[in-house]
């Protein structure tokens, strides 16, 4: 009772949750459209007690009790349970409680918190079942309570002893939890480290009388730095091997951030110039939609729970970053819902005093393996790199020398994503091996091998490297390699060249063979739908495409159209001999998502030295 006493006084911090930074955020919602709907739509899902669980809706009703532990598919997956027990709904209820100002509707919420956080702590006490499994989900959800708890600290319902008294005990349990069962002793330390980190930052500075809660807080503030040089390289990207576990850890990284900013804590100077880096190299892989290429795993990690975003969105990272740091070459666009929770009018002042910045360029990534090649309305991203976690790869796949081709803004040739992890470990196998990339298969044997127990680790035999990159105002090249073929019996190495035309609206690729013996070498370009048809081309493209540097002089007479019937985004063009076909094929663009696709097949038996030649031409 004391504890509580102590809560309800003045608070002294300038964290964007506290009640009296309300005022700030509201101002700077209002300066974004559609956001406060935006918000409002989600509490009242919340309220319903509404679930998107990986495209699965589930709805439990409003004030009833909820399943916790629920999984609405066969088999088993943790992470189901896991979306709602990271309690993001509590901070959608705070987002109605701030921008409604109906008196009647804001008790609403309130009740609807009280009654949703009180179903929870009692379905799940500390270290029984599902939800405490995972110290990384434990650390999250006391975040989210965290916040939540104080975006309603005002309200009458939530300064009740009887309502106070057992959350705050909730939430020193799960602190004292998470310092107790820290992940940091896997073989590399990865982002569930990171979210450790983040859960006592977060809660410690928010609560700063619950017990333990300075040396938690110092704890936090000296693992994050130490977790943000050992895991973001000095380039700006996450050493995962994962374009979309960089998001999470921006997100991560940028919570303890802001975080510590209102509360006075600094993380210092490099930690907060390598986040920076972080939003840019985001920035650099974006099309103009704000879609991101799927490299390595995606398991639709979020942390920053404001607004729904599609699972390939990455667009918001940028003008976030804008906002936070009053970055120039990060700004465009409108001001993103997360900018204007976080940040408030600060925040959006600082970003309407910025210019927008120029398009982003072509950019190589060495250490994170990502490389970028840009113009012509497109964005080619290229993997090739060491596999992720310092050679673990825990979320990288068998996708070296792959790329994604996004065009006008949207994926055409893609990475058919991840799928699942444990309910299906065929599945997951699948979708990260060779055959599901972009990239060559030899002899029908993996670029590096897939042990079907370790769904989590992937051996370092590849071997990725850049040779060339060579941007320029009109044409852009890539040269890459990889050594996951030098194991057979008749060694091989690949080296592929990407041409980026500029002038011809096109993309060539080139695939030199290296080594001894004669090879089966199958090559497949993936596609996000069904839509694909072979056809004769017309004289035009023929001519673009022989323009092109390092084009086949004879090509097959059927290319493969990309995109719907009438409204094609690309005709693709293959080198004499190369036979290629339409096959079945599977795309996820998000965890737990899988649709019916079609992959684009061909292939030659040929023995070294060799090429294998095609060209994309962009309608």
């Amino acid at each position: 009772m004391e504890l509580a006493g102590r809560l309800l006084e003045t608070r002294h911090t300038a964290v964007w949750c506290e009640s009296r930074q309300r005022g700030s955020v509201l101002q700077a919602l209002a300066a974004v459209p559609g956001a406060r709907e935006r918000a409002l739509a989600r509490a009242h899902a919340a309220l319903r007690q509404e679930f998107d669980l990986f495209g699965t809706r589930v709805v439990f009703g409003e004030g009833r009790p909820v399943d916790w532990s629920v999984d609405p598919l066969p088999g088993s997956d943790p992470k189901y349970p896991w979306v709602l027990g990271r309690l993001d709904s509590l901070v959608a209820l705070g987002q109605g409680y701030w921008v409604e100002e109906a008196a009647p509707a804001r008790a609403r919420f309130a009740r609807a918190f009280v009654l949703q956080t009180l179903d929870f702590l009692q379905a799940n006490p500390p270290g029984v079942g599902v939800h405490w499994t995972c110290t990384m989900e434990v650390a999250l959800r006391a975040a989210n309570l965290a916040q939540a708890l104080a975006m309603f600290l005002e309200a009458p319902e939530i300064q009740r002893p009887e309502f106070l008294v057992p959350v705050l005990g909730a939430l020193a349990a799960h602190t004292a939890w998470v310092q107790a069962n820290l992940e940091d002793r896997g073989a590399v330390p990865n982002n569930h480290l990171v979210a450790n980190y983040v859960g006592l930052l977060v809660v410690g500075l928010l609560f700063p009388e619950l017990p333990g809660a300075p040396g938690q807080v110092a704890l936090a503030a000296k693992g994050l730095r130490e977790q943000m040089e050992a895991q973001v390289h000095a380039e700006g990207t996450s050493f995962e091997g994962s374009t979309f576990y960089h998001r999470l850890a921006v997100e991560l990284f940028t919570l303890a951030h802001v975080v510590a900013l209102g509360a006075g804590v600094g993380l210092g100077k490099a930690y907060a110039e390598r986040l920076r880096r972080m939003y840019q190299a985001a920035r650099a892989w974006c099309s103009e939609q704000g879609l991101a290429p799927q490299i390595g795993d995606n398991d639709s990690g979020r942390v920053l729970p404001f607004r729904k975003r599609d699972d390939l969105d990455q667009g918001y990272l940028a003008p976030l970053g804008a906002a936070l740091f009053g970055e120039a070459s990060l700004a465009g666009g409108e001001l993103p819902d997360e900018a204007a929770w976080l940040l408030g009018k600060p925040g959006l002042e600082r970003y309407q005093a910025l210019p927008p910045a120029p398009p982003p360029a072509s950019v190589s990534f060495p250490a994170g393996g990502f490389h970028v090649l840009r113009g012509a309305g497109a964005v080619v991203t290229v993997s090739a790199g060491r596999q992720g976690q310092c050679g673990v790869g825990g979320h990288s796949h068998n996708d070296k020398l792959s790329f994604e081709l996004h065009l006008g803004g949207q994926p055409v040739i893609v990475d058919p994503g991840t799928g699942t992890y444990t309910r299906d470990p065929a599945q997951r196998n699948a979708l990260r091996g060779t055959a599901a990339h972009n990239t060559l298969v030899v002899d029908g044997v993996e670029q590096s091998t897939l042990l079907p127990e370790r769904l989590f680790a992937l051996p370092e035999d590849a071997r990725a490297r850049v040779e060339v990159f060579q941007p320029g105002l009109q044409l852009d090249r890539l040269t890459v390699r990889h050594d996951g073929y030098r194991a057979l019996a008749s060694p091989l190495g690949i080296e592929r060249t990407f041409y980026l035309d500029k002038r011809e609206h096109a993309l060539a690729v080139t695939d030199r063979l290296i080594g001894a013996g004669t090879h089966e070498v199958v090559g497949r370009l993936h596609l996000p739908d069904t839509h694909a048809r072979l056809r004769p081309a017309s004289p035009e493209e023929i001519a673009r495409a022989l323009r092109v540097p390092d084009a086949p002089r004879i090509f097959e007479p059927l290319g493969v159209e990309l995109g719907p019937e009438g409204a094609a985004s690309a005709l693709v063009l293959f080198e004499l001999g190369l036979r290629p076909r339409l096959e079945p094929s599977l795309y996820s663009p998000g965890y737990g998502r899988v649709s019916q696709a079609l992959a684009v097949t061909y292939g030659a038996r040929r023995m070294p030295p060799a090429w294998l030649r095609w060209v994309v031409v962009f309608s």
